[in-house]
């Protein structure tokens, strides 16, 4: 079984979920209604797998304590923690992110909509609350690949796991700034324009060791 992940505050503490006290502390942001939607999302994947807690926590590696904040929307979770529940049902993150099938079918007469138009006012995106790395999907649930805007902020670093990669192709294109990317053992240096492929499913540490933000873009096209 793999190594398992909990969220950074309070290492080593497994609070009752149901104790009020579970609620308190950290970057924790219960009412949020984003936060809320995931874990029942979340839930959802897991009922309908039927699986129980324990047996998530024994697919994904993160905590069975964890995954039940997550869920009640009362943890948000972060980046790697995304990578390794994503993994464990088969998905990209994106595809764990995506909230499109609970909305409504947009009306034929709005334009935007008709022509496939996401304005930039309007985007959805995620940011991890541990290193300010913010995730914007570019696709809809609906496109064949999964592309998406990242922005890394100096200093910072990513890690997914391999379990995350399992689809056919996975291209990073970097827009500005500088990446480290960590696969497996190697790690390679991308400056602004540079582009590049991964092969097989290995664990990926992005990183940016630069003074100033780092933006990129990743493409993934699903596994069929």
């Amino acid at each position: 079984m793999s190594h398992i992940v909990d969220e950074p505050e309070g290492a080593g503490a497994t609070p009752d979920a149901d104790h009020p006290d579970a609620e308190r502390g950290g970057p924790e942001h219960p009412d949020d209604a984003d936060q809320r939607r995931l874990g029942q999302r979340l839930q959802r994947l897991r009922t309908e797998r039927r699986w129980s807690l324990t047996e998530l926590a024994e697919e994904s590696g993160v905590s069975r304590a964890m995954i039940n904040r997550v869920e009640r929307g009362i943890s948000s979770p972060t980046a790697t923690i995304l990578g390794r529940l994503s993994g464990a049902f088969g998905l990209t993150v994106s595809q764990l992110l995506d909230d499109a099938l609970e909305h409504e079918v947009p009306r034929a007469s709005d334009p935007d909509e008709a022509r496939g138009i996401q304005r930039a006012a309007s985007a959805d995106s995620w940011t991890d609350p541990e290193t300010g790395y913010r995730r914007r999907p570019l696709s809809s649930a609906d496109f064949p690949a999964d592309v998406t805007e990242v922005r890394l902020p100096a200093g910072r670093e990513v890690a997914y796991p391999a379990s995350a990669y399992a689809f056919l192709r996975h291209c990073i294109w970097v827009v500005d700034g500088t990446l480290e990317l960590q696969v497996g053992e190697a790690t390679t240096r991308l400056g602004a324009g540079d582009r590049i492929e991964l092969g097989e499913p290995a664990d990926v540490v992005y990183r940016n060791a630069g003074d100033e933000p780092c933006r990129y873009v990743v493409v993934v096209v699903r596994q069929r």
